[in-house]
């Protein structure tokens, strides 16, 4: 069983969790990530580190509620156990030799940013984080953000804070600055990946993203992780999470997203129902 040592609400439907799991966090690396079961009879979901204390021994997860097993996963707390928390799995991101970087997180995708912003700013790399959110109260990780960039650029759709527009027009301002990147990072929804390295193309700028599709089993036996690469298919469990964001064929990765779309609404329903009679 797995000790929640934290919790703390980021924004009305993001989370934060510090898990006690010392042999994950001792091998944890920045773009692995974890699946959990909250209970013994819970979904498998899979989520990104976002952040590990060797020394503690714990590992830090964020979450966005939107699912059943996310909200399920939200009524525990601090000193409540999960039932699963397996990990670390998939490749570490690529850090080595990266003197300049554009690390660009979109909404809750900004916590799988942050870990991977923090490593190269401790490894000396100039970092500019481009951070974007829908509104003012879902901004996160604000001040983390802060403290490992040389440049933060803040983005909102409806300008309620920060500057008022979307990621890839900030990363196109820095680029048109003259800012030569060695590696841009995207890490968000998928259309928001999509059009970040459609940008990073046009200026021929390596760009890396990090894919988080439908995942079962984690090991690649299931194969329901699958992307089109480059023309290839890759598995996001073990092949990834991070790929060429030039090779990736996004509109086949948004479409398989929708897939259950309509079994993710009952399953949402249904914890709702539950938590209102357990409330009762």
């Amino acid at each position: 069983m797995y000790k929640i040592v934290r919790k703390k609400v980021l924004n009305p439907t993001v989370t934060l969790m510090e898990i006690e799991a010392p042999l994950i966090a001792k091998k944890a690396e920045p773009g692995q990530f974890i699946i959990f079961r909250a209970k013994e009879d819970s979904e498998r979901v899979p989520l990104t580190i976002a952040d590990f204390d060797r020394d503690k021994g714990t590992v830090t997860i964020i979450f966005q509620i939107v699912g059943g097993a996310t909200m399920e996963l939200n009524t525990l707390n601090e000193g409540d156990c999960l039932q699963d928390f397996v990990g670390p799995l998939g490749k570490p991101s690529e850090t080595d030799d990266l003197k300049k970087v554009a690390v660009v997180g979109g909404g809750v995708g900004c916590a799988i940013a942050y870990p991977i912003a923090k490593k190269l700013h401790n490894l000396g790399c100039e970092v500019h984080s481009i951070v974007g959110f829908r509104n003012k109260d879902l901004v996160i990780l604000e001040d983390e953000f802060n403290a490992v960039s040389d440049k933060l650029c803040m983005m909102t759709d409806d300008g309620s804070y920060g500057t008022k527009g979307l990621v890839t027009n900030a990363l196109e301002e820095l680029i048109k600055d003259g800012n030569e990147y060695d590696e841009v990072i995207a890490i968000g929804p998928v259309i928001m990946m999509k059009f970040v390295a459609q940008l990073t193309k046009k200026y021929n700028i390596k760009t890396i993203v990090s894919m988080n599709p439908i995942m079962i089993d984690g090991t690649g036996m299931c194969g329901g992780c699958r992307l089109t690469v480059g023309g290839e298919t890759k598995f996001a469990c073990v092949d990834g999470p991070d790929f060429d964001g030039h090779l990736v064929d996004f509109d086949e990765a948004m479409h398989r997203g929708t897939m259950y779309r309509d079994f993710e609404a009952h399953e949402r329903e249904a914890s709702c129902n539950l938590l209102n009679k357990e409330v009762k």
